[in-house]
């Protein structure tokens, strides 16, 4: 009994299971039915808006074939300007023009004397008289020289028609009319034309006459009568309504409405309709509407197939979908054990491969840090939080633009929103002008995926490069210092022989004259003038050629010790507070002591002009055992130099000092005497952008020691 008992109780639940299954498929049916039904009508409405995009094409069609037979006739009548009492004339010097507007739709040109009212048709260099033309123009005014009128007959034929007038020259004697034969003219441009399987295109005109359809029968005849005559027992007020509420008006649509023919089918049927307006003339204003129409059971059958096969492969997938389930069911027993040990397995991998990234991150002397689409940082490295001097944890979230200046960072955030905009990797260079001396940095800026492709982060990694853009200023300045030294010894020898004539010329006058005239007074002003010019070729020559020295080596501290003590009065007096400090036992280098206290004394003069307001200027030397070289730094408080003035301190005659108060050679020599010594001049400025901000310059000697 239990047995019977249990076997009524799976049969029981095998019913519901059925019950359920049915209930669910007729939900499915009926909810399948609806879509298939909303779905008609979606792709109806976007078929009707591909149709407007066929009718706004056809008007582009016919408004370009209006326009050049337009063109056209502008062409002829200005040809035709001189007064022609023959028309066979125009004829003749219009023949190819006469051709070619004939065969874009024109039945018949004619000429017409206003004088004469008489007129005169033109065809392939042939001329007959017809009557005047002006009887289907009565009531319109007649167009200016340039303008075109352009009417409608106003009797009704089979065959439409309209004319086309215009003035031969300046003058209102004679007129040019075009005859169009607008069955010619839209025919080849429509005909072809296709909406969907069998969708079509017919034009009417303002009063609703059709001027093409592919049915020919209709061509000429009002659209409400054709209806209303072939089809009597239909309803059309939902077309009529549309063509005289919104086509005749020159407006732009889509809808759909009743119809009796479609291409030889006839019996009542559903059709889309799009349609816009055709521009004629704005003088007298005209407007024709052209529409693209197509059956909606055409739509409706293809919709309706795709949902039938969609129907039976939803069935299918069930069937699939409850058969497989039972298997993964049965399946799923079996390998949960075996993936709960691969899952903790792969996790362990996982922990241990985290920290030696972590690790390799932690102890690279590289910036590595990552930020968001803001350019807010999501995770920094000890190397980067070490050289900011803040902790890694208070630079999570905050913003680049705190660390960096307000330049740096507005093209670095730029380059982060370039990469999640572009997927890929960007290379900026950050300046960190924040610590002594500034930084530079090649940075590279690579986009982090996630499982879904997306980008979620940028990850930054930047080396430091600062020694490399020194050493590539450097290399500039070395190079240009070259050209202009051998330029400079060319100027110099050029301007050295006849200045030599100069100044001796000068001393035999200066000798004739008496020391108390006025003559003897000016001639030693031009001598003084030519002795100035003198000394700045002979300091382009130092610098543009070696020249003997008297010395191979030199002492470096007494050196010093000799131009400090020199100029140290004159720099105080000046409100400038000197502080040397010379390193004891400093060896012999290479160079020429009168030469270096040259160079010396260039750099402490020009630290004290770039403190008019007083400071303080710091001299040390001490020897650098590592480069085996004594390094010289000359410091000032001063002004310091502009940024964009770095590249060219070494330049000859280039000084930020009013006129007459430098030369501009005081850089310019001293870089050639040191690097004849075999060292090395080198400047590092900082200028005060903001209230409070230190400024001031220092230059740095560097010499061999000598061997």
């Amino acid at each position: 009994m239990e047995t019977v008992s249990q076997k009524r109780g799976d049969v029981g639940h095998r019913l519901i299971i059925v019950c359920v299954a049915l209930l669910i498929l007729l939900v499915t049916v009926v909810i399948h039915h609806r879509f298939t039904l909303q779905m008609v009508h979606r792709v109806s409405d976007q078929f009707n808006q591909e149709q407007l995009a066929i009718a706004r094409s056809v008007r582009k069609l016919v408004e370009n074939a209006l326009n050049s037979l337009e063109r056209d006739m502008l062409q002829i009548a200005e040809r035709g300007a001189a007064p022609i009492v023959n028309p066979q004339a125009l004829s003749a010097r219009c023949q190819l023009e006469l051709e070619r507007v004939v065969a874009a739709g024109i039945s018949e040109i004619l000429i017409w004397d206003r004088d004469t009212d008489s007129a005169w048709a033109i065809s392939r260099g042939e001329r007959s008289r017809v009557p005047s033309p002006m009887a289907r123009f009565s009531g319109e005014a007649l167009p200016r020289a340039g303008d075109i009128l352009v009417v409608r007959p106003r009797e009704e034929t089979n065959s439409p028609e309209m004319w086309m007038a215009t003035p031969l020259g300046t003058g209102k004697r004679q007129y040019l009319f075009f005859r169009v034969n607008l069955t010619w003219l839209l025919a080849p441009l429509v005909a072809d034309i296709r909406s969907g399987v069998s969708g079509y295109v017919w034009i009417i005109d303002g009063q609703g006459r059709f001027l093409y359809h592919p049915y020919t029968d209709f061509i000429g005849r009002s659209a409400f009568d054709v209806r209303k005559q072939t089809y009597p027992d239909l309803n059309f007020d939902k077309i009529n309504r549309i063509q005289k509420e919104r086509m005749v008006k020159g407006l732009e649509g889509t809808g759909t409405y009743q119809a009796g023919w479609h291409r030889g089918i006839t019996g009542s049927m559903d059709k889309l309709i799009a349609f816009c307006p055709i521009l004629i003339s704005a003088t007298p204003h005209q407007v024709w509407s052209v529409a693209v129409v197509a059956p909606t059971h055409e739509i409706a059958a293809a919709v309706r197939q795709i949902h039938r096969w969609e129907l039976t492969l939803l069935g299918l997938l069930l069937l699939v979908v409850v058969v497989g389930a039972t298997a993964l069911i049965m399946m799923e027993h079996r390998f949960s054990g075996r993936l709960e040990n691969l899952v903790a397995v792969r996790t362990r991998a996982l922990k241990r491969s985290e920290e030696k990234y972590r690790l390799l991150i932690e102890s690279a002397e590289d910036f590595i840090f990552t930020l968001d689409e803001a350019a807010n940082l999501k995770s920094v490295n000890s190397y980067t939080a070490r050289i900011f001097g803040i902790d890694a944890d208070d630079l999570i979230g905050r913003p680049l633009s705190d660390l960096l200046a307000e330049e740096v960072a507005r093209r670095n955030t730029k380059a982060v929103q370039q990469v999640f905009a572009t997927r890929r990797s960007v290379r900026e260079e950050i300046e960190i002008q924040s610590v002594e001396p500034t930084m530079w940095l090649n940075a590279n800026y690579m986009p982090l995926k996630n499982e879904a492709g997306e980008i979620t982060t940028v990850l930054c990694i930047a080396r430091d490069i600062s020694e490399s853009k020194i050493f590539q200023r450097r290399l500039v300045t070395t190079e240009k210092l070259a050209a202009l030294g051998t330029l400079a010894a060319g100027v110099a020898h050029e301007i050295n022989n006849p200045l030599g004539v100069i100044l001796g010329f000068c001393d035999l006058l200066v000798r004739k004259q008496p020391p108390e005239s006025q003559a003897h007074k000016d001639l030693k002003i031009i001598e003084r003038q030519g002795l100035h010019c003198k000394g700045i070729v002979d300091n382009l020559l130092s610098f543009a050629r070696d020249r003997k020295e008297s010395e191979k080596s030199t002492d470096l501290g007494r050196c010093l010790t000799e131009i400090i003590q020199m100029a140290r009065h004159s720099i105080e007096r000046q409100g400038v507070a000197l502080d040397a400090r010379i390193a004891d036992s400093l060896p012999m280098v290479c160079g020429d002591c009168r030469q270096l206290q040259q160079v010396f004394l260039n750099l402490m003069t020009n630290a004290v002009g770039a403190m008019s307001d007083g400071g303080r200027l710091f001299i040390s030397a001490v020897w650098d055992k590592a480069s085996r070289h004594a390094v010289v730094k000359v410091s000032d408080t001063g002004c310091g130099i502009p940024e964009g003035n770095m590249d060219r301190i070494y330049e000859p005659f280039f000084t930020t000092k009013p006129e007459g108060q430098g030369t501009g050679l005081g850089l310019f020599v001293s870089y050639g005497i040191i690097s004849r010594f075999g060292g090395s001049l080198h400047c590092q400025s900082r200028t005060s952008d903001k209230a409070g901000d230190k400024s001031g310059t220092t230059f740095t000697v560097e010499l061999p020691q000598a061997v």
